[in-house]
């Protein structure tokens, strides 16, 4: 199949064979997909090369056939984001997030316009952390993993602000102690939900329960990321 003009993102490459890049890109209208790009390591390939470079948005011409697709084609669409230090970690855990979490070739566009939209956010100064808790939260619903933030999971009364939850994967919000390690605050949980960012201790709340939620669907995994930009963010 022959797909023309193909708004993408490059989110991973590597070496493949001799002169070419194994890369996994995400496509608005087919999703992820795996693409052979033959020739990009050659000494004549540098422009094109350059122009696989995550972050910058792309339209590509491809030929699809079973698993993988074989790049025609590439030309970039605006400028790339200048993505340096913590906010350029920011966006490669979102590549490896998107990679690890989503299937090859399920078309989400919704999952593309997300990662469009919080590009400039990494860019801006605006809170690392709230923009990446935000992106979670996004890509889990687009994923049919969403938040179960509609209320208690065992009562189903609204979220209390003032009361602490643990919140389980398989149920959702569970009260529990203020002085449990994984206690998350109800107004933290109900910022989360209404998109309006909480204080610094909310923050940091939200990200460990957030990561708990998303190893729970990495079957027990962890993320390389996750190491990187913790050592980055103790500096």
């Amino acid at each position: 199949m022959r797909i023309e003009q193909q708004p993408a993102y490059v989110l991973h490459a590597r070496p493949y064979r001799e002169t070419s890049l194994l890369l996994e890109c995400l496509s608005r209208e087919h999703g992820r997909i795996g693409v052979v790009a033959r020739g990009v390591r050659g000494e004549r390939s540098r422009l094109r090369r350059a122009l696989l470079e995550p972050f910058q948005r792309l339209a590509m011409d491809l030929l699809l056939r079973g698993e993988l697709a074989t790049l025609v084609a590439v030309e970039a669409v605006g400028t790339t984001p200048r993505l340096t230090g913590n906010a350029a970690l920011a966006g490669l855990y979102l590549n490896e997030l998107v990679v690890r979490l989503s299937a090859r070739q399920d078309p989400m566009p919704a999952l593309f316009d997300a990662y469009a939209q919080v590009l400039p956010d990494l860019v801006s100064g605006t809170s690392l952390g709230w923009s990446l808790r935000r992106f979670e939260r996004d890509l889990l619903e687009i994923l049919g993993y969403g938040l179960q933030l509609h209320g208690e999971a065992h009562t189903d009364e609204p979220l209390d602000s003032e009361a602490s939850y643990r919140y389980q994967v398989e149920q959702g919000a569970v009260r529990c102690s203020e002085t449990d390690a994984r206690a998350v605050h109800g107004r933290d949980l109900l910022a989360l939900q209404h998109d309006t960012m909480p204080d610094k201790p909310g923050l940091k709340a939200l990200r460990e329960m957030m990561r708990d939620v998303i190893r729970f669907h990495l079957g027990g995994g962890e993320l390389r990321a996750w190491r990187v930009l913790g050592m980055a963010l103790s500096r």
